[in-house]
């Protein structure tokens, strides 16, 4: 037999038996999948456990859930859900939403109940370090994968080393530079009192304030940190009066605030300018304050205004706003969109990973790469990904009782800057 002839015999025959050979593998393949599938509890959706501060001081940032959450997985449902290879089919997501009641302690116990209890596939969590640290941590403790927004990085970042938990948001450092820049923008004597509670977000932010405002020219009256659920401001009132604070700038939950505030009026002293952290973030809040909410300064992370759209439903921030409010009845706030920014990385996750395995989700968390509705997330090697913060101001509104005026963009000048005047000094202000 000639060579040529005995090449392409030999060739034919190694084709064959590679056919067959992949075929077999094929075969090996499906059937350890479904021998595994044997194996697995019934599942009929994946599971996402959210802790939210539903009721208690800081229900403000809780209003929204779940509706924005259900609104979301609505678009990944709609199409069947999120293929899971081990399960060989598409299973649609449920999120079971727990509250934290405001509490670091029920925060905990309630994201353990989710993990332990309810056996959820995936945490998420948003809302102060009230809310997000005690998740992170019981995530960490009972090795569950854990997505958090929306407490400052710094407070955070302190619980780490992580592994299992993923966080994004603002750091404290660019927060009261931005709040420095907003004063910046008016003549004051350069006096700032502090007013903040003694927990977490309190003591970080005015210890970040006292360090900073010196280096810019400023003067810091520091009557010391209170405990929450404090009812007599008097003797910070005159500590601000005597220094002649034009500038007072501080961190306190909403009730606090409101009690501090009225103090204020009662006891005559009203500064020039007030920067609010926390208390006054949402329309609810100062709409409480009747007309002397008007010209109050806080921080804005999220508004209709941020050029940012969602990789999930592919909404801008202005529809997302739009369809709150539209549903229900509500004027949106700061809150929805990092709600929103929770379930979307979720379900990107899911989707890359095709698996409920947590060491594997995990992973997928890790090499996030997103355009969200809040912004462009990618973790570094802290399991931390940094977003940034304008700064803004309460005035009458003209659709709303009160409508935020976005005016401060030093930090994240892709957001626009109202073309309204900036209210100042705060009406009925007794310094000279």
């Amino acid at each position: 037999m000639k060579k040529g002839k005995v090449n392409i015999i030999l060739s034919m025959v190694l084709i064959t038996a590679l056919v067959g050979t992949l075929a077999l593998t094929s075969g090996c393949s499906r059937q350890q999948a479904a021998d595994a599938g044997k194996n697995l509890p019934a599942k009929d959706y994946i599971l996402i456990g959210r802790v939210n501060p539903a009721t208690g001081p800081i229900a403000g940032f809780g209003k929204g859930t779940p509706f924005i959450e259900d609104k979301a997985v609505e678009a990944v449902n709609a199409e069947g859900g999120i293929y899971i290879k081990e399960y060989d089919k598409k299973l649609p997501v449920k999120i079971i939403v727990a509250d934290s009641e405001s509490s670091d302690v029920k925060a905990a116990e309630a994201a353990n109940k989710l993990i332990l209890q309810d056996k959820v596939d995936l945490m998420i969590a948003t809302h102060t370090p009230a809310t997000v640290n005690p998740v992170a941590i019981a995530s960490e403790r009972n090795k569950m994968p854990c997505i958090t927004l929306e407490s400052p990085g710094e407070a955070w970042l302190e619980g780490g080393p992580y592994y299992w938990a993923f966080h994004s948001f603002w750091k404290v450092d660019s927060l009261i530079e931005s709040f420095l820049d907003a004063m910046d923008t008016q003549e004051t004597n350069k006096k700032i009192g502090l007013a903040a509670g003694n927990d977490t977000d309190g003591v970080l932010m005015s210890q970040i304030m006292a360090e900073k405002a010196p280096a810019r020219g400023y003067t810091i009256v520091d009557p010391g940190r209170f405990p929450l659920g404090t009812k007599d401001f008097t003797s910070m009132i005159a500590k601000f009066k005597e220094e002649g604070c034009d500038i007072v700038y501080g961190n306190m939950i909403t009730p606090d605030f409101m009690t501090m505030y009225k103090q204020f009026h009662q006891q005559s002293y009203v500064p020039k300018m007030l920067g609010m952290s926390r208390a006054i973030l949402f329309p609810t809040d100062v709409e409480t304050l009747g007309d002397t909410g008007v010209g109050l300064i806080t921080e804005v992370w999220w508004s209709e205004n941020h050029p940012y759209k969602s990789s999930l439903t592919e909404q801008t921030a202005a529809e997302l706003c739009e369809m709150y409010t539209k549903e229900t009845g509500e004027q949106a706030h700061a809150g929805l969109g990092y709600k929103h920014a929770n379930v979307e990385i979720a379900i990107d996750v899911l989707k890359k990973a095709q698996t409920l395995d947590k060491e594997t989700l995990r992973q997928a968390i890790a090499e996030t790469d997103l355009e969200t509705i809040v912004g462009h997330i990618k973790y570094d090697d802290q399991n931390f990904s940094e977003l940034n913060v304008t700064i803004g101001q309460w005035q009458k509104g003209e659709k709303w009782p009160y409508e935020m005026v976005i005016f401060c963009n030093t930090k994240q000048q892709e957001v626009p800057v109202s073309d309204k005047p900036f209210v100042f000094p705060l009406p009925g202000t007794t310094q000279k």
